[in-house]
């Protein structure tokens, strides 16, 4: 056991992380393709037309999941930057900086398609709700600890403030979860439940797929991210020349 333990902590090190990496992401790019496919195909084609919202409901296959990752990616960018002050591993600030794009991208992805779906459901583009306002925070979270991370020369000192930024905003996420239980806001309730949904087996097919293809396109998208920062920040060292050569 303990040697299995053991095995596993080696891949702390960012000369035996990059290997596995580049033997993974192929991997999680085949279940991107797999799963965005399907999930494509049954919430668009499949998955019935909304009795109340007609078909524009389907922009939510798009906004849902990208909704759930814009907070999960906060949670683990704030995990890995956290180890790292704590433990001053390498490896975890470069995992931290590799996955603030996604977690931007899929925050950005979440208001768009909120905008869009709002402007024929609320008749706006935009209203001060306290979920689309905390989603909008989570927005500047990330492209502030990406700017923060970018005007700092020394990468252990980027990572060390881009961690305390990353733990303070931390607080920011149940606040967006919860908020339309704590206040009384346009933005509707969770109809997602995998014991007892509201919505139909299809459309919770569809959504579940979307969330999955999200969910291997951002751990593809991370690691591919994480072995370019690996080689930029370790390209004095001697494995990385050989690995060049």
């Amino acid at each position: 056991m303990n040697n299995k333990i053991i095995n596993w902590f080696k891949f702390a090190s960012p000369q035996s992380f990059y290997p596995l990496a580049g033997r993974m992401i192929p991997w999680f790019w085949a279940l991107t393709a797999i799963f965005t496919v399907a999930g494509l195909w049954i919430s668009f084609f499949v998955a019935p037309t909304d009795a109340q919202q007609g078909e524009g409901y389907r922009i939510i296959f798009i906004h849902v999941p990208a909704s759930w990752m814009s907070m999960f990616i906060y949670l683990v960018l704030a995990f890995w930057a956290g180890l790292g002050l704590a433990l001053n591993t390498r490896l975890s600030g470069m995992m931290a900086q590799a996955l603030a794009p996604t977690g931007a991208l899929m925050a950005f992805l979440s208001l768009w398609t909120g905008a869009f779906w709002g402007k024929p459901m609320w008749g706006t583009w935009w209203v001060w709700d306290a979920r689309l306002t905390s989603e909008l925070i989570l927005f500047f979270l990330y492209i502030g600890f990406i700017a923060l991370q970018a005007a700092i020369d020394d990468p252990r000192r980027a990572d060390k403030a881009g961690a305390i930024l990353a733990l303070v905003g931390a607080v920011n996420i149940p606040i967006i979860y919860f908020s339309v239980k704590w206040w009384n806001t346009l933005h509707q309730g969770s109809s997602v439940n995998l014991a007892k949904s509201s919505m139909a087996q299809t459309m919770l097919w569809g959504m579940l797929l979307m969330a999955l293809a999200f969910w291997m396109y951002a751990i593809a998208v991370a690691l591919t991210r994480a072995r370019a920062i690996i080689l930029e920040r370790e390209r004095h060292t001697e494995w990385i020349k050989e690995v060049v050569r």
